[in-house]
């Protein structure tokens, strides 16, 4: 599979291989970094800037303590007071420019960690925007938004704070353990016993935390997707007052989370004060046989300072990678979550030869179709559906819950594959053809009508963007829009908060009408659109829907049978199979299914 990076970026072997050679739970995990630097490389000039201060502040860090020496040794000891003016200058000079290029440093990598993070976002939306409804519908909010929002600032932190900083306390060690023993190789050695040491540490700290941080992405994860589900339940919470039921469930994903962490952090923290300590050991293997080699002339007392500082030194980027550690658990974990989303796949996908799809007429055919959702093992949803549509045709789908309905309608714009048979539009494959073209000539009212924050105008132009208000104001009266709208302070400028709370359900269907309108579709699906409103509403909705109609091919999935009389013809589906077909009068004649459905929802039957 591929998938389209930022602007620049180009395509990315790693992160298309990634589940096929990614291993959870890995301190250094190549594809994630690969994958990650695919992101870095359009600013590969400031990071190359930011490489080039790290060497810079790498040197001084090394150059710092052997002037010291030097003063010592080569002008406080001689008495040169001159020539330690000149050596104390040029210590001030190093330390502002160690400063000065680390501030800059740590600038450039801020700059394009938060620049990088923008365009993972961003093509981690793009991505879940081309990914089918079926991955949707089988993934929790709450999960996806965590994936977006804090496993990218995890990666983020990895190249503001891990790679360069890595490098550099790589450089700096290998830099400190040849310059002490070109200087007194004995008193190195003595002091590098306390390696051995640091390295069993390392060792029981990676392995202990190996599983640590990626247990936290994921209770994470479980902890945004827990609020997001409760949140946007929260009238039904009320509603049956099980506010304490609710914060329960969350509580328990919160304590794990906290529990995650805190093992995680557990690991830090016994891991820091042992480095520690073993930096004080090390000074004081220097202050003991240095000072002895000292009195014994075996090396000058500049050395020994020289060593003392070093020694810090080599024990802070010590410290500091086990900081890094830390950050690197985290981040691998957070990419591989990141790369694991960007590799999903997308199912339906353009043929690469797909061209525009032709202005609709609207003969539409089902023919033989099957579907369903998972793999060979999942349960048939629909089984050799066969639908043959005219131009201008009205078709209403009736039928029990989880009969089908809506999954046929789904498949004709092509929301969901096909898995056997073919859905062609006025004869033409619809798989052959861009899907965005396809999708631009339907429009859909759904059962429950979404609406997004913003205007009311903005909205109903939301299939068609370049809409004046002329148009927008003559979709919304088309719609019986218009006089609700006016009524409002605002007008058509009013705002529409998140979840439209300040609408009632009656006002949004007829939004939805209005911004179906507007788009002027050639094939309309209607899913439900008067099932959630009062009887006055309904009417409302009714006769909008009857003018939206004229002329275009609508598919009516309905429950209210009384809502879909007058359609050209009804389709009744039972476990995946349509069973009848005919009018309403044909249907009722026949005292079948949809007799029996009928007369259950207590309508009189006209002869």
């Amino acid at each position: 599979m591929s998938f389209n990076l930022s602007p620049g970026l180009g395509p990315n072997t790693a992160l298309r291989s990634f589940g096929a050679t990614g291993k959870n739970g890995r301190f250094f995990n190549k594809s994630v970094v690969t994958g990650m630097l695919g992101f870095v490389r359009p600013y590969w000039r400031r990071m190359a800037l930011a490489t080039g201060l790290m060497l810079a502040t790498t040197s001084l860090t090394l150059l710092i303590p052997y002037l010291i020496k030097s003063a010592i040794d080569d002008y406080i000891t001689p008495g040169d007071a001159n020539g330690l003016t000149r050596l104390v200058l040029w210590l001030a000079a190093a330390f502002v420019g160690l400063y000065g290029a680390t501030a800059v440093q740590q600038y450039l990598l801020a700059w394009v960690g938060q620049r990088v993070l923008t365009n993972i976002r961003e093509t981690m939306f793009r991505h879940l925007q081309q990914l089918p409804l079926s991955y949707h519908d089988q993934t929790i909010v709450g999960v996806t938004v965590s994936r977006v929002i804090n496993d990218v600032a995890a990666i983020n932190d990895l190249l503001t704070q891990g790679l360069l900083s890595l490098i550099g306390d790589l450089l700096v060690l290998v830099g400190i353990i040849v310059i002490m023993l070109s200087m007194s190789p004995r008193l190195a050695l003595l002091t590098f016993i306390v390696l051995p040491l640091m390295v069993a540490a390392t060792t029981i700290f990676s392995r202990r935390a190996k599983s640590a941080f990626r247990q936290t992405r994921q209770s994470v994860a479980a902890v945004v997707g827990r609020l997001a589900e409760s949140i946007d339940g929260m009238r039904v919470i009320q509603a049956f007052v099980q506010e304490e039921v609710a914060r329960e469930r969350f509580e328990t994903v919160n304590r794990e989370n906290w529990s995650t962490h805190n093992r995680a952090m557990a690991l830090s923290f016994i891991f820091l004060p042992t480095i520690e300590f073993l930096g004080v050991l090390a000074m004081a293997i220097v202050l003991w046989f240095g000072g002895r080699y000292v009195a014994a002339g075996e090396v000058t007392l500049g050395v020994m300072v020289a060593f003392l500082s070093y020694v810090t030194r080599f024990f802070q980027p010590i410290q500091e990678l086990s900081r890094i550690y830390t950050t690197m658990q985290s981040a691998m974990a957070g990419g591989e979550q990141v790369l694991r989303l960007l590799n999903t796949e997308i199912a339906i996908a353009d043929a690469p030869d797909a061209g525009p799809m032709p202005p609709i007429t609207g003969h539409i055919q089902l023919q033989n179709v099957s579907f369903r959702y998972g793999g060979d093992d999942s349960p048939w949803v629909l089984r050799h559906v066969n639908l043959d549509m005219a131009p201008g045709q009205t078709i209403a789908l009736v039928g029990p819950t989880g009969a089908g309905k809506t999954t046929i309608a789904n498949l004709i714009p092509r929301f969901y594959e096909v898995t056997e048979g073919v859905v062609t539009i006025d004869g033409v494959d619809i798989r052959t053809v861009a899907q965005r073209s396809l999708r631009q000539q339907f429009g859909m009212v759904p059962q429950d009508p979404f609406l997004f924050a913003g205007t009311i105008a903005d909205n109903i132009r939301f299939g068609k963007g370049e809409a004046d208000l002329t148009a927008v104001i003559a979709a919304a009266k088309l719609a019986n829009a218009h006089d609700f709208i006016t009524a409002m302070p605002d007008g058509y400028d009013s705002k529409i908060l998140e979840g439209a709370v300040n609408l009632s359900v009656g006002q949004r269907q007829l939004l939805c009408i209005a911004r179906a309108a507007l788009a002027e579709p050639r094939i309309l699906i209607l899913d439900e659109a008067t099932a959630s409103v009062d009887t006055v509403t309904e009417l409302l909705i009714q006769e909008a829907l009857d003018r939206l109609m004229v002329g275009r091919n609508a598919i009516v999935i309905a429950h209210r049978l009384s809502t879909i009389r007058n359609a050209d013809r009804i389709c009744v589906v039972v476990g995946g199979q349509i069973v009848e077909q005919g009018t309403h009068d044909e249907l009722l004649g026949q005292g079948g299914v949809y007799k029996n459905l009928y007369e259950r929802q207590f309508v009189p039957v006209e002869g």
